[in-house]
C-alpha cells in the first residue's frame, strides 16, 4: 500500500455498493478515512447502538452508520447511473480531474 492513501472516493460522492450484506444500496458519502481506507455511506451498513443513560441525556436504542471498507463501493456514474470505475485526466486548463470510466463523464 502506498504512503500517501489515496482514494478515489471523496465526500458527497453518490455510491452504490457492490459486495456485502447490503449490496446494490445506494448512498452519499458522509466522511472519508484514507489512513483505514473506510468510508462513512448514508443509510449503508446500520446497526444498532444500546446507549446507557447518563446525566447527558437519556440511554435507549439508537440506529447509526458504521464505515464501509472502500472497496466493497463503487461510483455511481452521472450520465448512465451505474457503478463505474474512477480515473483522471488533464483538461485544457491544466486541470486534474476525475472522470467515469463507462461514459466518460467529468465527476468533479
Amino acid at each position: 500500500m502506498s504512503s500517501t492513501n489515496k482514494m478515489k472516493i471523496k465526500k458527497g460522492d453518490e455510491v452504490i455498493v457492490v459486495s456485502g450484506r447490503d449490496k446494490g444500496k445506494k448512498g452519499n458519502v458522509l466522511s472519508v478515512n484514507p489512513a483505514a481506507r473506510r468510508v462513512l455511506v448514508q443509510g449503508v451498513n446500520m446497526v444498532k447502538k444500546h446507549n446507557r443513560a447518563s446525566a447527558a441525556g437519556a440511554g435507549g436504542i439508537e440506529e447509526k452508520e458504521l464505515s464501509i471498507d472502500v472497496s466493497n463501493i463503487s461510483l455511481i456514474d452521472p450520465k448512465l447511473g451505474k457503478a463505474t470505475r474512477v480515473g483522471y485526466k488533464t483538461i485544457e486548463g491544466g486541470q486534474k480531474v476525475r472522470f467515469a470510466r463507462s461514459s466518460g463523464e467529468i465527476i468533479d
